[in-house]
């Protein structure tokens, strides 16, 4: 009976897509165009080069690269094999990258030549538990998996992978200033993309573009792709020129992008009459806070075509939905709605006696559902922390309205989303305390015209210290990595406590939250 229920797996969509879809294009990177027969290949392949390499069901992978196809083929085949993945972000410090690969107890890691050759190295020289170090193009001491590539033969697609196993292991922030291993079972990964197929408003021919990095958001939004039989265009970054060509070339329909990029679109009105954008038929954003206004201005130039996600790493992509129908300007504070939860979940608000709150009052946003986590990695205690009462507490709270539409006023939990990255706040505190002239130091976010939030730092110095912002942010960006570092300081000679001795960040933050009732989207 046990099998009964089997199925409906990761494995099984992308086995079933190549099948379907054939010669149908599947994905481009600007150097690689493939068919869904080719991506097959590349994935069979790919599976040969990891069985010779000793990997099976149940090995750990990672891989630390630019958007490239060789890179979500990779992603492909351990999914099919059945292998546990965790993606790194490219942006992120190298004391980041080498907590993850040894809690994640990776087995092999994949690294870009040239871009990310030195850091792959460091990453082995600290990590004496990984086993193998690969890599696309050449790198030092690393097996070059694209080295006589197309001579490989592909192996058949079988789905060994199982729908209460492991899928991806994705590391998000902690208040502790280490990051957790969130547990996404293939269960979950597929409810997502079965969710993201039916609730999101896709143009009937998809031709997806995907800037932002395909190891986090815009990366699982191929899956959905996949099914539909779309095409996947990669680039790699986001330069607002190259970024509307490549829409005007490939005739883009679909794309994925956090608020402070289409920012950039909006205001490049030179850059867009230059090209025929006319193309694109839905524009998703989420993972960071968006300006109402600004989401007027972007509706008035490409007309009503966005789509809202709100989900966070335990609840993949879409807690909620927010459709084209419901970016309603006529309706009073709408457009400051993450929209309506999905379809297949259970959200309700909470208060901290988990006694459910009525329309227009604040309540944790909760969830039940196949969406859902099995929990985080080696640490049962922030699992059943975040699964009390029986239900996922996200950290944000939010109010109802009559309609059923959800507005988020704050967060339980201190997270800054900025520019799409989510930050917390102990992470850059514990980097600024590292430096030898800080004493003290607390973390915000503030609102930002351009990064939604903004990282700002109050800073007491030790004394007879006289080190500028400037030092401390470099300090910062070098410690964790460019996103993380402050774009304020301020120098202060003491910072506010609580009765509890913690930092008061209530009081940090009113100055410049006053009279704002949106926290995140």
């Amino acid at each position: 009976m046990d099998q009964l229920h089997s199925g409906g797996t990761g494995g099984s969509l992308i086995v079933n897509a190549i099948a379907r879809y054939g010669d149908r294009p599947a994905i481009a990177d600007g150097s690689i165009r493939w068919s869904y027969r080719e991506l097959g290949e590349a994935i069979g392949r790919f599976i040969t080069l990891f069985r010779d390499c000793g990997l099976a069901k149940g090995s750990a992978l990672s891989i630390l690269s630019s958007n490239r196809a060789e890179s979500w083929a990779a992603i492909c085949a351990a999914t099919v094999m059945g292998m546990r993945y965790t993606p790194l972000h490219p942006m992120a410090a190298e004391d980041d990258h080498a907590f993850i690969i040894e809690d994640a107890e990776i087995d092999a890691l994949i690294v870009e030549g040239g871009k990310f050759a030195a850091r792959g190295e460091a990453i082995r020289a600290r990590v004496p538990g990984l086993k193998h170090l690969l890599s696309f193009g050449a790198v030092n001491g690393a097996r070059d998996l694209l080295d006589g590539f197309a001579a490989v033969q592909p192996a058949p697609l079988v789905d060994d992978s199982a729908t209460s196993e492991i899928a991806w292991l994705a590391y998000t922030g902690g208040t502790t200033g280490r990051s957790k291993g969130v547990m996404i079972p293939h269960r979950a990964l597929t409810t997502m993309a079965v969710i993201l197929y039916s609730d999101w408003d896709w143009p009937a021919e998809i031709r997806y573009l995907a800037a932002t990095p395909i190891s986090h958001a815009a990366g699982v939004t191929v899956y959905p792709v996949m099914m539909r039989g779309g095409f996947t265009r990669l680039v790699q970054g986001f330069e607002v020129e190259s970024y509307c060509r490549v829409v005007a070339e490939d005739r883009i329909t679909a794309v994925f992008l956090v608020p402070t990029l289409i920012y950039a679109l909006i205001d490049a009105a030179e850059v867009r009459v230059r090209h025929d954008l006319s193309s694109l038929d839905m524009i998703v954003y989420g993972a960071a806070p968006m300006s109402p206004d600004r989401l007027r201005e972007g509706i008035k130039i490409f007309g009503n075509i966005f789509v809202q996600l709100y989900g966070q790493t335990e609840a993949p992509q879409c807690i909620t939905t927010m459709r084209k129908v419901d970016h309603d300007d006529s309706k009073p504070g709408r457009l400051g709605s993450c929209g309506r939860p999905s379809p297949l979940l259970d959200v309700r608000l909470f208060d901290s006696e988990m006694r459910e709150v009525g329309p227009g009052e604040p309540g944790e946003i909760c969830v039940r559902g196949t969406l859902v986590m099995d929990g985080y990695w080696k640490r049962p205690e922030a699992t059943a922390d975040a699964f009390r009462g029986g239900w996922l507490h996200t950290g944000d709270v939010a109010v109802k309205d009559a309609d059923g539409y959800l507005y988020i006023v704050d967060r339980t939990k201190d997270m800054i989303i900025s520019g799409g990255f989510n930050i917390y706040p102990r992470e850059v505190e514990d980097a600024l305390m590292a430096h030898h002239a800080v004493a003290s130091a607390a973390v915000i976010g503030v609102p930002d015209d351009k990064w939604g939030e903004a990282v700002k730092a109050f800073v007491v110095l030790k004394p007879g210290a006289n080190n500028d912002a400037a030092e401390l942010q470099a300090h910062v960006k070098d410690k964790r990595g460019a996103p993380w570092s402050p774009k304020t300081i301020d120098f202060v000679d003491a910072i506010p406590v609580t009765g509890l001795g913690k930092i008061d960040r209530k009081v940090l933050r009113a100055p410049y939250w006053e009279g704002r009732t949106r926290g995140v989207a």
